[in-house]
């Protein structure tokens, strides 16, 4: 079981994927403390907030928006750096004492290298410790390790729990189509296309995966 973050515990990251301000990113981001990397900074505005610090290396950030954020504290890297941007912004808010991280503007956008990545980085935060969830607004995703969780997602909301193994003793619960203890071999699409039945309950014995939850779209309800 994950212990719940203090309120300076919990850090936004504010990366350069799309972000759509809903309610529940509103509640995501509450009471946060924030980062900004490169042109993930734009979001700012948008999300009436003011990120504690800065860093890239401000490739994808025009010199409007940086006029437009005087106050706040950069913290430049040159362009051939062996990190993205959005590492390194996690590696500061880490630094600064995170233990739950929201990674905003994770998914989607122009880049699915970048969107992938962040996906990948969330798992190994969470197999160290960290809480973390990732999300565009519009899409959701967390780590899913050995162990058991609950994930609140509306019901009738569509879900997908991506293998990045193969996976065992996996369990799904409250949702259409449950799962009890099931071995799902690696690049197999069985758990593609669930559906909420409220907040669902999960665990797994051995592996490791992505669950990308689409709570605004009911679809499936």
């Amino acid at each position: 079981m994950t212990i719940p973050a203090l309120a300076d515990q919990t850090f936004v990251v504010l990366l350069g994927g799309a972000l759509a301000v809903t309610p529940r990113v509103r509640a995501d981001i509450f009471g946060a403390r924030f980062v900004a990397a490169d042109g993930g900074m734009r979001h700012a505005a948008a999300l009436r907030v003011t990120p504690e610090i800065w860093v890239g290396d401000f490739d994808s950030t025009s010199q409007e928006l940086i006029a437009a954020w005087p106050g706040v504290e950069r913290q430049p890297y040159p362009v051939a750096k062996n990190e993205t941007d959005g590492a390194i912004a996690v590696s500061v808010a880490v630094e600064r004492g995170a233990r739950e991280i929201v990674l905003a503007g994770a998914l989607g956008g122009e880049r699915s290298d970048h969107a992938l990545m962040h996906l990948l980085h969330a798992v190994s935060l969470a197999q160290e410790g960290l809480a973390v969830k990732l999300t565009s607004g519009e899409e959701e995703a967390w780590p899913v390790l050995p162990g058991s969780q609950e994930v609140d997602l509306p019901k009738g909301s569509l879900f997908s729990i991506l293998g990045l193994s193969p996976l065992e003793g996996l369990f799904i619960g409250n949702v259409r189509y449950p799962l009890n203890d099931f071995s799902l071999p690696f690049g197999a699409s069985r758990t593609i296309s669930n559906v909420a039945e409220g907040p669902i309950r999960l665990s797994l014995a051995s592996g490791r995966a992505i669950l990308i939850a689409r709570p605004y779209d009911l679809s499936g309800a």
